[in-house]
């Protein structure tokens, strides 16, 4: 067996179960303390916010997220999910300007058992896709090779969101 060593996953892998707390109301926390950028808050609308997925399927995938914490879709209020929806039409837009991709993904994983890393703060994902970028490594080994830094993420996709 062949083994593909992704340390960048490590503190992820570490704290899934062991972090007090929303990742997501904790990066809204520290961002009021001016720190969007490191918590990599690409924006704050007026019911939601952009945050960049820091351990990324693709360059340039983002999550929008209402400010308010809660795991059920149906409590969102319609005008929080309108704005969401806003959001996303925004970063489609930038991610075409940006990385111009062929496709994009937008999706929402309830509950644990569907998949939701982050269960208990509801939040959309969207991320750009290629014809094609399903290559044999992600396939076979579960492993995903990003060549955009997410430093370089955030300041690319950050002047779309004002």
């Amino acid at each position: 067996m062949d083994y593909l060593w992704t340390p960048w996953r490590y503190q992820y892998i570490k704290s899934a179960d062991k972090d007090p707390g929303c990742v997501l109301c904790r990066a809204l926390e520290a961002g009021n303390h001016g720190k969007d950028e490191e918590t990599l808050i690409l924006h704050r609308a007026q019911r939601n916010f952009v945050i960049l997925n820091r351990y990324p399927y693709t360059n340039g995938h983002l999550m929008i997220a209402p400010l308010e914490h809660g795991g059920d879709l149906d409590k969102v209020p319609a005008e929080t999910l309108a704005e969401m929806m806003q959001l996303a039409q925004t970063a489609q837009k930038a991610m075409s300007e940006v990385y111009h991709p062929d496709g994009y993904d937008l999706g929402m994983n309830l509950g644990r058992a569907a998949g939701a890393g982050v269960a208990d703060h509801v939040h959309l994902h969207v991320l750009p896709r290629w014809t094609g970028d399903t290559p044999f490594i992600t396939t076979t080994a579960e492993s995903r090779t990003l060549p955009e830094d997410l430093a370089t993420t955030y300041k690319n996709l950050k002047p779309f969101f004002h």
